[in-house]
Order: structure tokens, then C-alpha cells, then sequence
């Protein structure tokens, strides 16, 4: 069974076509590829975000609060109408990446986001996380928003599977055709080409990783790929996504209390 529950830090960085190619060749002294990787040069993920009607998550997320989260679903490639794909809840405490997931089929899933009702459970799925979603879904009214998609690459720390850097390249969007088995086009995220890197580690980083960072010249960006859409959207339609201390437009939500209150109501959920 695939890993349900994770719990990390993780650090982003933007990378050339000759820096990536440099650094990866280097990683290769100290990781190996992911099992998946060993066979294929890339991997594809498809994912869907959810947002209420006001941007309510990812407006918050960018006033920078101590505590955010969003929901998405993720599958591997296209998925068939009848495929099984994972529903996440993906949490940021003080900089600790917290996700929870469950294995769903494709038309489960969707309706679970949209009615908020649990669908019956089956032993592919994960019983707690889908309890956690169903009280997500609860604090927010949720719909699609922005659906992404890349190719990745993967590796692990040869001595620990405590590391996991990531190489994610061609980096695609769009608001339209909100279904992951409508296909994986869209419009390209970063537009020179970039990679996005991700190390993902459980605790600190070792002590040859930040010497090969510091070699290679590489330094941490705050690059969120749901975040860098929106922004973009904003830029293109004029939106104002300022939203630190304010209400948003048209509701009660003030997303720095908000954060707040979710925190406190979260302490009442029993985690696995």
C-alpha cells in the first residue's frame, strides 16, 4: 500500500536546464532514483485543486499565516473515468508539511468534494483520512479551481529513505476542462523552462546536501505552484489578492483569524 501519511520540511528551489543537469549528475554520488524512475526518465502528475468560491485557501496561503492547508486530487498520469486516484489534505504548521491521503476511485472522489458526503468505505481506503476530509469539507465549501500537471523525477538518500529530493519540469495549468480525465494539457506555469526542485526531509538536511547546494550556488525560493497560478491569474485579471488582515471581498473571512480559529478546531480532530 502506498504511504497515507507523511510529515516533513521542505524546501523549493528554481533551477536552470545547466544547473539541473550539473546538480542531478552530483546527486547521483549520494541517490538513487525512485523505483519507478529506474525504468522511466519521468513520471506524470495530474492534480486538482480545490478552492471555495472566493479563493478563500490559496488567498490566505499567500498572506504568509502560521498555519495553512488545501485540498487536491492527485493521480498518476490520465486516469480512467473508473481509475483509483488519491484525495489529500495538505497542511503547513511552522514550516512542518503534514499529508494525509486516501485512495478513492475517480467518481468517488468528485463526489465527495461536492456533496461533502463520505462514500462507503472500501479496504483500499484510508478510514481516518477520509474522516478528516469529511470535516474539511465541512469548514469549506469547496469546488474546482485550477487544475496542474508535470513530469517528475525522483530520488532517495542511498543510506536513508528519510531524503527525497524531487525534480518537477514542464510545469502546466489550466482553469478550464476541471477533470483529471479530460487529459494532462494546459498552459506552461513557468515560462523559461525551468525545473522546480523539492528536498523533502523528515529532519535535517545532511551536511553533504548544504555543501552541494552552496557549490552549485543554489538557494531557496517560495515557489508554490497553486500560489504562482494564482498570482499569475491576478496579474492577468487584475485581482487583488492582498488579502493579510482584510476581509475578502464580499464575506466574513479574514483569513488571519480564520487560520487561527482552524487551528483550534483542528485540536478536536483525533489524528491516527
Amino acid at each position: 500500500m502506498a504511504i497515507e501519511v507523511f510529515n516533513r520540511y521542505e524546501s523549493k528551489y528554481l533551477l536552470t536546464d545547466e544547473q539541473y543537469e550539473n546538480f542531478y549528475t552530483d546527486l547521483l554520488k549520494y541517490m538513487e532514483l525512485d523505483a519507478y524512475n529506474k525504468k522511466h526518465e519521468f513520471y506524470s502528475i495530474s492534480n486538482l485543486y480545490f478552492d471555495t468560491p472566493q479563493d478563500s485557501l490559496i488567498r490566505a496561503s499567500l498572506s504568509k499565516p502560521k498555519y495553512k492547508e488545501k485540498l487536491r486530487l492527485r493521480a498518476y498520469g490520465v486516469p480512467e473515468e473508473n481509475a483509483k486516484v488519491y484525495l489529500e489534505i495538505k497542511k503547513k504548521v511552522f514550516g512542518l508539511v503534514n499529508k494525509r491521503r486516501t485512495a478513492l476511485k475517480l467518481d468517488e472522489a468528485y463526489e465527495f468534494v461536492q456533496t461533502g458526503k463520505a462514500p462507503n468505505l472500501a479496504d483500499y481506503m484510508n478510514k481516518q483520512v477520509v474522516e478528516e476530509i469529511k470535516y474539511f469539507l465541512r469548514l469549506y465549501d469547496l469546488e474546482p479551481k485550477v487544475y496542474l500537471a508535470y513530469e517528475r523525477k525522483a530520488l532517495f538518500d542511498k543510506n536513508s529513505r528519510d531524503l527525497r529530493i524531487t525534480f518537477d519540469t514542464n510545469i502546466r495549468s489550466r482553469r478550464y476542462d476541471l477533470k483529471l480525465e479530460q487529459g494532462d494539457y494546459g498552459e506552461p506555469l513557468v515560462k523559461d523552462g525551468r525545473w522546480l526542485m523539492e528536498v523533502k526531509a523528515e529532519k535535517t538536511v545532511p551536511m553533504w546536501l548544504s555543501q552541494l547546494l552552496s557549490e552549485h550556488g543554489l538557494y531557496r525560493t517560495g515557489f508554490s505552484k497553486y500560489g504562482n497560478e494564482y498570482r499569475h491569474l491576478a496579474r492577468t485579471t487584475n485581482l487583488n489578492y492582498q488579502t493579510e488582515r482584510e476581509l475578502l471581498p464580499g464575506t466574513d473571512f479574514n483569513p488571519s483569524i480564520e487560520q487561527e480559529k482552524t487551528i483550534t478546531e483542528r485540536e478536536r480532530v483525533v489524528y491516527a
